[in-house]
């Protein structure tokens, strides 16, 4: 895709940014030197996405649970997530490395066993590359690492939770530190594009005469084109539609500071157009109460054209898989928002339990929980890829909890009974009652 083009151009350039993590183009970089297209990366997303379902599936058949063994390898070739698997990304990466890292965790803990130090070693620097690939991987990475390896030891929630927010909180100001002095990455203005985002959702939902930077002929400009939308921040960057609000306040050339100053009294001042805006875009992101055709969903059918013959043209195989994606994203198995409310309903339905098995479901169930959760604030588009991890942790989950019969029974028809409800109003926005989330802009912005 467009994301990964670039990446692989810093990588035979030598040259990096921040924009997109860093750290998919140094490993590209090195990964060159074997052979330098998409095929070392593709290997390696299979080779994990692969083995850690088929160690985590091996682990339950010797535990004599075929069914749950047999479920988890449905979920590896489940079309709409094996085919953005399959895409050479940095969202793929990620889920590809957290799963190896919980069929590892099974492999020793579902027999008894204890993890040598080095698997555990393994874990880390997997559960450690996820969390560098993407800019808010941390809200999944940390929850799902401190519940597998069962820290802080204390049995109250408040502990847990306090250590987990700190150290979500602590990883989220390391990492900018990270790419640009270890990694080497240049600054590109992309922790600007939030605050940015957020002033114009502000301003356009409180009817502002403009927002810091930008002349209020402008802004009306901008308004009058439908440059906004809850969908998603793009088109304040696209030079063809309405970039020159971007200009105008240089998100790439001003500091996080500038940035922060600008944003934060807009925040106080105007808290209600606030969370309206962020509630519009979280529902758009979670494609809740959406119109059927959001787009962004499906896996790229072909690579994306590009001068360094990277990919591979569409074939008949791939033409089926992407076909098979776009019936499952049109089903509410393609639906964030019933993943979410099913990893809700995990947490608070299932019981404390011993049991490796459970152990493992509730931390699937916990990082799918905060990692989808996290967009409520941390967001600024709608792509459905981003919950790529959040959607296969869920079913994970479900299958482990449900197999070791780790949930409570009373509770689990409650959760169910909510699952239905969120199922049926998400149709309902579907066959018409919502009104579109996305609406193209009709014409260039000049």
């Amino acid at each position: 895709m467009y994301d990964s083009v670039w990446q692989y151009e810093q990588a035979i350039e030598g040259e990096y940014y921040d924009w997109h993590p860093p750290i998919m183009a140094r490993t590209w970089a090195l990964l060159n030197h074997f052979r330098p297209d998409t095929a070392p990366f593709f290997l390696i997303q299979m080779l994990l996405w692969w083995g850690g379902l088929g160690l985590l599936s091996a682990a339950l058949g010797r535990r004599q649970r075929h069914g749950a063994a047999a479920l988890v390898l449905l979920v590896g070739i489940a079309p709409l997530w094996l085919g953005w698997v399959t895409v050479v990304l940095k969202d793929a990466q990620m889920a590809c490395c957290l799963v190896a890292a919980a069929g590892l965790m099974a492999h020793w803990r579902l027999d008894g066993r204890a993890l040598p130090r080095w698997a555990a070693g393994l874990i880390l620097l997997l559960v450690g590359y996820a969390t560098l690939v993407r800019g808010n991987a941390a809200f999944a990475t940390v929850p799902f690492a401190l519940a597998l390896f069962d820290w802080p030891p204390s049995r109250r929630r408040a502990v847990r939770w306090g250590a987990t927010a700190a150290l979500i909180a602590a990883v989220l100001v390391l990492e900018p530190v990270l790419n640009r002095h270890v990694l080497g990455a240049e600054r590109n203005g992309v922790e600007n594009v939030l605050p940015l985002y957020d002033m114009a959702g502000i301003a356009h939902n409180a009817h502002l005469a403009s927002i810091p930077g930008v002349a209020p002929a402008m802004w009306a400009d901008s308004e009058r084109k439908g440059c906004y939308t809850a969908f998603f921040w793009n088109p304040y960057g696209e030079e063809s539609e309405c970039g020159f609000v971007g200009r105008a306040i240089g998100y790439d050339h001003v500091t996080n500071r500038q940035m922060i100053a600008a944003w934060l009294p807009l925040v106080l001042s105007h808290p209600l157009p606030y969370a309206e805006h962020r509630l519009a875009h979280f529902n758009s992101n979670l494609r809740f109460w959406v119109d059927a055709h959001l787009p962004d969903a499906d896996p790229p059918l072909e690579s994306e054209p590009n001068q360094y013959n990277l990919g591979a043209p569409a074939n008949a195989a791939g033409g089926a898989l992407i076909d098979a994606a776009h019936a499952m994203a049109l089903s509410p198995l393609g639906w964030p928002v019933a993943w979410l409310a099913l990893a809700v309903g995990l947490i608070w339905t299932g019981k404390i339990s011993s049991d490796p098995q459970a152990r493992i479901g509730r931390a699937l169930a916990l990082s799918a929980l905060c990692m989808s959760t996290s967009y409520a604030v941390i967001s600024i588009a709608s792509d459905l890829r981003y919950h790529l991890w959040s959607m296969v942790a869920a079913a994970l989950a479900l299958i482990l909890l449900a197999d070791a019969r780790a949930l409570d029974r009373r509770r689990t028809f409650v959760a169910g009974a909510a699952l239905l409800l969120v199922i049926a109003l998400a149709t309902a926005g579907r066959m018409g009652l919502a009104s579109p989330v996305h609406v193209p802009l009709p014409h260039k912005a000049g």
